[in-house]
């Protein structure tokens, strides 16, 4: 069985979609809806931009979305028995799994982008890569750390263990989990501290922008980062959904679950190779591709 799955933020890279653009009539058709929806050329940052202009947010977000689902819509035979995306990926695998339109996912997208931006400007905050410890490690002293907020967020594979919160928060938790014997506490070059009770104002706002939002009945199983199993109810996918801001990504677990579930093949929809890395590292017999 096929499972496609979709990447997040930290995939994006200068030029991305360019070839896509200028090779393909129905992908420079999209893009150039995804100007229009955006209200800014968005191409123009995509295709010539710098690395720090792509490093935006309301950027990113947006940049590495529209490149993973033209992606899939102008791909011959797309045809997976299964999706999951991580983070903002899920945005991109459901509308390559018909349960957004184009346009909707978009304007989503764009509307989280935003509001995780404006979150990241209320509290100075940030996430580090925690290499080398046992989940429950670091789990156990995150939780030991009362005075700030610190929590377990993106479980990328096993061995690398992402934690979010507080700036201070941060700095504590790398201290202890170096002591606690941390191959690496690696601090990274993000806005803030996304899957966290700091995201709580930017939840509040997408929840809203989610429940007036029409969805519609999955082509195959999501396997939602929340939940890590096969979801097909368009209730549950829209409360995994909303659910998703403040809570960790379950990266390791939900692809455990696709395995568990009959995935041998595991391709990646969107820039970078970044998710097939994870892959091998969570189930090494896995074929691994990207599109």
């Amino acid at each position: 069985m096929k499972a496609i799955v979709f990447p997040g933020q930290g995939a994006q890279f200068p030029g991305m979609g360019k070839s896509l653009y200028e090779e393909n009539s129905e992908a420079k058709a999209l893009f150039e809806k995804a100007n229009e929806i955006l209200r800014f050329r968005i191409t123009d940052i995509l295709f010539e931009g710098t690395e720090e202009e792509l490093k935006q947010t309301k950027v990113t977000q947006p940049a590495i979305f529209l490149h993973s689902v033209i992606l899939a819509k102008t791909t011959p035979d797309f045809a997976p028995d299964m999706v999951a995306g991580h983070s903002l990926g899920e945005f991109s695998a459901l509308v390559a799994n018909g349960v957004l339109s184009f346009e909707d996912g978009l304007s989503l997208v764009f509307q989280r982008a935003q509001a995780m931006q404006e979150a990241c400007e209320i509290n100075p905050s940030s996430m580090a890569a925690i290499l080398g410890l046992e989940d429950q490690v670091v789990e156990e002293i995150c939780a030991g750390i009362t005075e700030e907020v610190v929590v377990a967020a993106n479980y990328n594979c096993p061995g690398q263990l992402v934690i979010s919160g507080s700036t201070k928060g941060i700095e504590i938790a790398c201290e202890l989990l170096k002591a606690a014997g941390a191959k690496r506490a690696l601090p990274l070059p993000v806005g803030g501290a996304f899957h966290s009770p700091l995201m709580e104002p930017a939840r509040e706002k997408l929840q809203k922008a989610i429940e007036e939002t029409q969805f519609h009945t999955p082509i195959c199983p999501i396997y939602q980062n929340v939940s890590t199993t096969a979801v097909t109810d368009v209730a549950a996918i829209k409360a995994n959904l909303i659910a998703q801001l403040t809570a960790p990504v379950k990266w390791t677990q939900s692809v455990q679950q696709m395995v568990a579930d009959g995935a041998t093949e595991f391709v990646e929809c969107g820039p970078g190779k970044v998710l097939q890395g994870l892959v091998k590292k969570i189930h090494p017999e896995a074929l691994v591709s990207g599109l």
